[in-house]
């Protein structure tokens, strides 16, 4: 704590803050990390994403509101971004030559998953129409006193979960007819973001290098981790970031990486990955070596290897289970299985610590989230699997939570069970959430009934009773806490 001071002025020197990236207020904006350079896109929402960040930092409406609000810009209708899980989210849309947003609201995971509905679809955005319909929702949202008395549930999506999507809609229209509406500057010009990557990208790299012998191991990063940009020329090369967790040495080496091969621009992802964007064509080898030196040149982005957990227990007081640990354990039971069917890879595998969601279980292919059993008075740190979620091509679908709690360190042994079955099982080119729906969810359940009981306890199951990533015994451990969705 004597240090934060000078942290926070720091990074604040480094054009980083912050401020509102916790507390009852329009939390930490999320965007597309392809908006700008996806193909398909009308046109690059991030200026307007950027001017709806400063418009609300710090505004008074938002600062004590009954819940947090999360919001996420999408470049595309294959919505990258995840909208359809947001308090609210924007989608662009053209019509007639004029830059608008189709906006949803009341999306959420957790105990009490909701897809968000869509409030307008065409808002326009130059005139600042966008932040004058947002600041309605908050306005309404703020006044619903109802909502605070309990905090699990003080969430947009249970507003319009009452009175459903058209009451809310009146509202909002009638919420636009007030004072502040007219009376109010919403021009965005002096809060759009100024920063021009396309400006700042390289020039041609007369340097390039190419693989010598066995090109095997580039041509697979190449195939999964590298994109073309709708710029001609330019590549996008995603960095696989294993749980998240990113060394000094390895920001260090992405710096430089940046500053030469990119113009210093890279966007996280959702999936805790790192795009370097504007990456030209010839040098896309190169920023392979170099990733590859720095330990973040391994193929998989996006597909099964690439799993994503939250903290869990090893920082979040709210953690149930170390799904840092069992994110670890899966990955070796997935190297070991040494998975090379297409279809496979494609599966998307997450698991969040407690209910809450932070990791996006609720749409993963194979999810999971943090719970516990009791057996003869001790605890075993527990998994409740969902199935056939999804969260790519725009479409939004929260998994079936199966009958089923899985002890922890089984859990890597149920998820080859169920991946053997589908390689097995499955109809020629079916997808794996075609074959969870023809299987039913009880297959998946009956699949894994014996690793569903727990054992005694006893000096040969005690593994059984320690975590992953642990040495002690189990014991539940919560305290008071904030989570990230």
């Amino acid at each position: 704590l004597p240090a934060m001071t000078e942290l926070l002025r720091e990074i604040s020197d480094s054009g980083l803050s912050s401020r509102e990236g916790c507390g009852n207020t329009v939390r930490n904006v999320t965007g597309d990390p392809f908006a700008g350079v996806s193909e398909g896109e009308a046109f690059d929402i991030t200026p307007y994403a950027g001017a709806y960040v400063r418009y609300f930092v710090r505004h008074p409406t938002t600062q004590l509101m009954p819940r947090k609000v999360k919001t996420a810009f999408t470049a595309t209708d294959e919505d990258v971004a995840i909208t359809g899980i947001h308090d609210i989210g924007f989608i662009p849309r053209l019509r007639d030559g004029v830059r608008g947003v189709e906006i949803r609201v009341g999306g959420g995971t957790s105990i009490m998953p909701r897809i968000a509905p869509t409030l307008y679809d065409f808002v326009e955005l130059d005139n600042g129409d966008y932040l004058k319909v947002a600041e309605a929702v908050f306005r309404l949202f703020d006044r619903q006193d109802w909502l605070r008395v309990n905090r699990a549930r003080a969430r947009i999506k249970v507003l319009i979960d009452k009175i459903g999507i058209e009451a809310f809609r009146e509202l909002v229209d009638s919420e636009l007819e007030g004072d502040w509406s007219s009376e109010r500057d919403f021009s965005v010009d002096h809060l759009m973001l100024e920063a021009d990557e396309e400006a700042c990208a390289p020039g041609p790299y007369e340097a390039a290098a190419s693989p010598n012998g066995d090109r095997s191991e580039f041509e697979r990063f190449r195939e999964s981790n590298v994109s073309p940009q709708r710029q001609q020329g330019f590549s996008t090369v995603v960095a696989k970031v294993t749980r998240g967790d990113l060394t000094p040495e390895q920001f260090r080496g992405l710096a430089a990486i940046m500053r030469e091969f990119t113009g210093g621009f890279a966007r996280t992802t959702v999936q805790q990955n790192f795009v370097l964007r504007w990456v030209r064509d010839e040098a896309v080898y190169d920023v392979y070596e170099r990733l590859d030196a720095l330990g973040l040149g391994e193929p998989g982005a996006r597909e099964i290897t690439d799993v994503v957990s939250c903290p869990g227990t090893d920082s979040c007081k709210l953690g149930i289970t170390s799904s840092m640990g069992l994110n670890r354990a899966i990955a070796d039971k997935l190297e070991q299985m040494q998975i090379s069917d297409p279809l496979t890879r494609k599966v998307h595998i997450k698991m969040s610590g407690c209910p809450n969601g932070c990791s996006q279980h609720h749409i993963a292919n194979i999810g999971f989230y943090g719970a516990s059993l009791k057996v003869g008075g001790r605890t075993v740190p527990a998994y409740i699997p969902h199935i056939a979620g999804n969260y790519e091509g725009g479409s939004v679908i929260y998994g079936a939570r199966l009958r089923s709690r899985i002890p922890a360190k089984r859990v890597p042994a149920a998820v080859e069970r169920w991946l053997r079955s589908y390689e097995s099982e499955r109809n020629d080119g079916e997808e794996f959430n075609d074959f969870a729906e023809r299987a039913g969810t009880k297959h998946f359940e009956e699949l894994i009934s014996d690793l569903s009981m727990p054992a005694e306890f006893s000096l040969e199951t005690l593994d059984q009773f320690i975590d992953w990533s642990r040495s002690e015994p189990y014991k539940v451990e919560r305290g008071e806490g904030e989570c990230a969705i």
